[in-house]
């Protein structure tokens, strides 16, 4: 049989190889003898030695055998980059003669291989060094389907990057970060660059945009155009709907942020908007007078020009932008009709302004302290309110304490001259240390809230910086003291930016906290609500204020880290905890495809099998099914369920009926929800108090009664609320769990399972209560689906299981029913499952705005 291996051939390819890695010993070239040695042995060998010259020979062969074994070993088993200290070697070293020191580049220029470069693509660039890509060219090339944020240089050598939403954002760091950024968060500081949030201008008389902002905003709450809000002292949290479809045609939440009216520092400043009394008896009478002096601060005209500034996610940016052309030509309309403003002509000016800011959230107790460090105030904004603001910031332990959505305007160097920064320490004397910290006396004013950042000439003025690094650099290099801060001069550049205070927290947080709530919360910690705050700069300055930012120890998150926070603070997240809108069902899809290529990818004995789990829908969650507007079974095989055979849904002879389009699923949500759903708890006749509810919601922002073509009870049948899912036990749940209800025989054994069996009404205390074992193996059908988990999770603040996930309206009812029924009231006790798991798992759940 022939040898498989091919003949060695004696090219100059091995000829190379050859004489590489010969070891060769240096000899020393014989000296010839002054005087012939006497010889008397048959060998002839001397009968006396020179013993110097004897020496001398030796240590020279010595030697040269020491040079050729290190000249062998190095050649033999180590390259030149593997001679590098570790902290210098660098994968681009093996690659580039460049990158390795001096002394080893010709080593490495022979340990090169020209023909495998030319295979791997990794050749030198034949074009003249004039004719090549300039960098900037490369980047914008690479820029053709996606955007980059002004960090995402940074970003990209430390994160793992996807293209979300037109961008490519930052979705985690590449280091075991998880927990880490949970505590920073809680304990410390954490940083998130939210530049790729949208920004939509409105410009116009104050009259058009009121209206306007009023037909397509939420009408629960406050309205984006009351007292609170119009000042621009604070900002407003609110959601967009389609115009006039009111509680349907959700698109998703905003923040709005209206221009303040104070003039600039030096001119005559307005009153303060929370003038206080000379003597104050009392925190709370003082607080009082606050706000009533608020509510008599005297109204601009109508006819005034202003601006307000809406901030929205990039997957709704869209939708927002048409629904509120839409929204100012219909107020536009109705003001030429009206006879009070007929005679009156205006005009609203739409911008988009996307690329004009940057915007970084951090978030944290330390965060005040983090930007008391990082920035410094130029000598013009020293204005009375902001100097007591500036001095209590550093003192400031939570940003819970200070008003919510509080703004402030100011003007700062920049950041570069004072790097590297130091966070600021919080001063507290050793006697008020047990105590409770001080209550926050900056209250927000129309002053505090101006800032240049709003002027378009000015962003455009200041869009370069002045001074490069480089030459910041060589500034720094003339300082007498080395790392001492440059003194600014008339010629460096002055930013403005807007401080916003950020608050991660579900609706129902910023009221006093209801009973259920509190009930729910019996068995472990209340939500920690996170706090932060939001800096706005203008565009190209995102980089010189990260370096700085970051510089203070300030850890960064990515999407991941977002969401996380979200979810330890109990709030929903947009969009994957809003059922029944667009942004949801693009969200939802693009999780479907990456979930089912990730299972084709494994072989059937190592992935999940749907059909021995009957599962209904493995890759996205049958809300019409939880709703109750579809049937999942009919007969043995339901519509929907998956087939491992085939790999794809089993279909009917027949197809399933439509839904019904006037009764489609929408979220019912806000700050008025949980009212609205205690309200029709005690109505005989649930689904007319809903529709009598959202009509008097609809004529609070003067938009007309839904339309007599929607029935209440279709209405009623396609609402879904937002509840709080918490395990009584161990286990965690995922996203896309099943919620079912529970039969009351079954719901008693689960309450005797995890709890007193006394305070259930018709249970026999001499029976023997099952164990939660037998239960968990009781899987229900799929006519007792009520809903789904949007997002679940091991709740590190909690230390068990949570989750927060959507039910149907009518089946939440019917579960405080049955917790009356059975005396166990803000007790509500339902049934969870994975999607891929069989052991079902009592939960507890509450309403969640």
């Amino acid at each position: 049989m022939p040898s498989k291996r091919a003949p060695s051939s004696e090219g100059a390819g091995h000829q190379n190889k050859k004489k590489k890695f010969t070891k060769a010993i240096v000899v020393q070239e014989p000296r010839m003898p002054t005087r012939t040695p006497k010889l008397n042995t048959p060998n002839e060998l001397p009968n006396s030695i020179d013993v110097e010259r004897f020496t001398e020979s030796r240590s020279f062969e010595i030697k040269a055998m020491q040079e050729a074994m290190k000249n062998a070993k190095a050649g033999s088993t180590h390259r030149a980059w593997q001679e590098l200290p570790r902290h210098l070697r660098r994968r681009a070293a093996s690659h580039n003669v460049r990158r390795v020191p001096l002394r080893l580049r010709h080593k490495s220029r022979a340990e090169m291989d020209s023909r495998r470069r030319k295979i791997l693509g990794r050749s030198l660039p034949k074009l003249g060094k004039s004719r090549r890509e300039g960098r900037s060219e490369t980047f914008k090339r690479r820029q053709k389907d996606k955007k980059w944020l002004e960090t995402h240089l940074w970003h990209a050598k430390r994160m793992r990057m996807e293209n979300m939403w037109g961008y490519r954002l930052a979705v985690q760091p590449t280091e075991k970060s998880f927990r880490p950024s949970h505590r920073a968060s809680v304990h410390g500081s954490i940083l998130h660059d939210a530049s790729y949030y949208g920004l939509i201008e409105l410009t116009g008389a104050q009259v058009v945009l009121s209206r306007t902002l009023e037909t397509c905003c939420d009408p629960v709450g406050a309205k984006p155009a009351s007292k609170r809000y119009m000042s621009g002292i604070r900002g407003c949290e609110t959601c967009v709907y389609e115009v006039g479809s009111y509680p349907l045609g959700y698109i998703g939440p905003v923040f709005i942020i209206w221009r303040a009216m104070a003039v600039a520092p030096g001119a005559s400043q307005p009153p303060d908007t929370f003038p206080t009394r000379s003597k104050p008896k009392g925190k709370r009478k003082k607080y009082k007078q606050a706000m009533e002096n608020m509510s008599r601060e005297p109204e601009p005209p109508e006819e005034e020009i202003r601006t307000v500034w809406i901030r929205c996610h990039p997957a709704v940016f869209s939708s927002v932008h048409s629904t509120l052309k839409q929204a100012v030509s219909l107020t536009l309309d109705a003001l030429k009709k009206s006879p009070n403003h007929s005679q009156n002509s205006y005009a609203i000016e739409v911008i988009d302004l996307r690329d004009s800011i940057n915007v970084f959230e951090i978030t944290g107790p330390k965060s005040s302290q983090v930007i008391h460090g990082a920035l410094t105030p130029t000598v013009v904004d020293h204005r009375g309110e902001f100097k007591k603001f500036w001095s209590s910031l550093s003192d400031l332990q939570s940003t819970g304490s200070i008003p919510s959505n509080m703004v402030v305007g100011f003007t700062v160097l920049d950041p570069r001259l004072n790097f590297p920064p130091k966070n600021a320490k919080i001063r507290i004397a050793e006697e008020e240390l047990p105590t409770i910290c001080k209550p926050w006396e900056c209250f927000p004013t129309a002053s505090l809230a101006w800032c240049d950042i709003w002027d378009q000439s000015i962003r455009d003025a200041i869009e370069i910086p002045r001074f490069t690094k480089k030459e910041l650099d060589a500034r720094r290099e003339q300082n007498v003291i080395p790392g001492t801060s440059l003194k600014p001069t008339v010629s460096d550049n002055r930013v403005p930016v807007l401080l916003i205070q950020r608050s991660v927290k579900p609706v129902s947080a910023s009221s006093s906290t209801p009973h259920s709530t509190q009930s729910f919360q019996r068995s472990t910690k209340p939500d920690p609500n996170l706090h932060g705050w939001t800096l706005i700069v203008p565009k190209g300055w995102g980089m010189p204020f990260l370096t700085s930012l970051i510089y203070t120890s300030t850890r960064v998150g990515g999407q991941r880290e977002r969401e996380h926070q979200a979810f330890e603070a109990g709030a929903a997240y947009f969009p994957r905890d809003f059922p029944a809108c667009a942004a949801y069902e693009k969200f939802a899809a693009a999780r479907a495809t990456k979930d089912e290529e990730r299972w084709k990818k494994k072989p059937p004995a190592k992935r999940v099998s749907w059909g021995k789990l009957s599962t209904l829908s493995p890759w996205t969650s049958a809300w019409h099914v939880a709703l109750g507007l579809e049937s999942a079974l009919d007969g043995e095989s339901g519509a929907g369920y998956w087939s491992d055979e085939d790999v794809v849904p089993t279909q009917r002879d027949d197809p399933p009926p439509p839904s019904d389009p006037a009764s489609p699923a929408w979220l019912l949500h806000g700050s008025r929800a949980r009212t609205i759903v205690e309200n029709l708890s005690r109505l005989l006749g649930p689904a007319s108090g809903l529709l009598s509810e959202i009509n008097a919601l609809r004529r609070k922002c003067e938009l007309p009664p839904l339309d007599a073509s929607v029935d209440a009870n279709a209405l009623l049948q396609g609402a879904l609320v937002h509840v709080r899912v918490l395990l009584c036990g161990r286990g965690a749940l995922d996203d896309m769990a099943f919620i079912y209800a529970l039969e009351d025989q079954e719901a008693r054994a689960w309450a005797a399972a995890h709890g007193p069996p006394r305070a259930l009404v018709g249970y026999e205390v001499d029976e023997e209560p099952m164990d939660a074992a037998e239960l968990s193996k009781v899987i229900p059908s799929d006519s007792a689906l009520i809903g789904f988990v949007t997002s679940g999770n091991f709740s590190l603040s909690r230390g068990k299981g949570y989750a927060i996930g959507a039910i149907s309206l009518v089946k939440f009812l019917e579960i405080r029913e049955q917790g009356h029924r059975l005396r166990r009231e803000n007790d509500w006790m339902v049934k969870v499952r994975n999607r891929d798991g069989t052991i079902c798992r009592a939960a507890r759940v509450d309403f969640l705005e």
